[in-house]
Parts: C-alpha cells; structure tokens; sequence
C-alpha cells in the first residue's frame, strides 16, 4: 500500500515538474539559474525519446502535454498493479 502511494507520488511530482518546465520555458531565464538546471535534469530524460516520436506543430511543442498524460496514466496503472 506504502508502495503504491509512494509510485503515485513519483508520477505527480515528475509530471509537476513537467508542467513547471514548460511554463519557465515561455520566459527568458539565464540557462545556468538553479531552478531551471534541476528541472531540465529530472525531465529531459522523460522528454528526449517523446521529441523523437513526437512530430512538432510548428512552434508549439506538445511533448510536455503528452509526457504529462502519459505520466499520470503509467503511474495509476502501476499503482494499481502494486495494490494486487
């Protein structure tokens, strides 16, 4: 039960951290801001395979709106496959 909860936890913060990099890409900030470096490092390597499969529409990039629905569906089911 501890488990499932911790996995589920896992998921909401890495999709949290999805969303937040996707917002503070929309702004200007040095590359070497300590925010910025953190969130970069926990979710380029969720984000780098998806770029490759993922065709971009112009200027709008939608990995981060699929790794978060794709997040949040990995971690219900895993969670739910803890709790058997």
């Amino acid at each position: 039960m501890y488990l499932a909860n911790f996995v589920q936890l896992l998921f909401n913060v890495l999709s949290i951290a999805v969303f937040l990099r996707a917002i503070i890409s929309w702004f200007r900030l040095a590359p070497d801001n300590p925010i910025q470096v953190i969130l970069v490092q926990v979710t380029e390597p969720i984000l780098a395979p998806l770029r490759r499969v993922v065709p971009s529409l112009g200027m709008i990039d939608i990995t981060p709106w699929i790794a978060i629905v794709l997040l949040n569906f990995l971690g219900g089911i895993i969670a739910q496959n803890i709790r058997f």
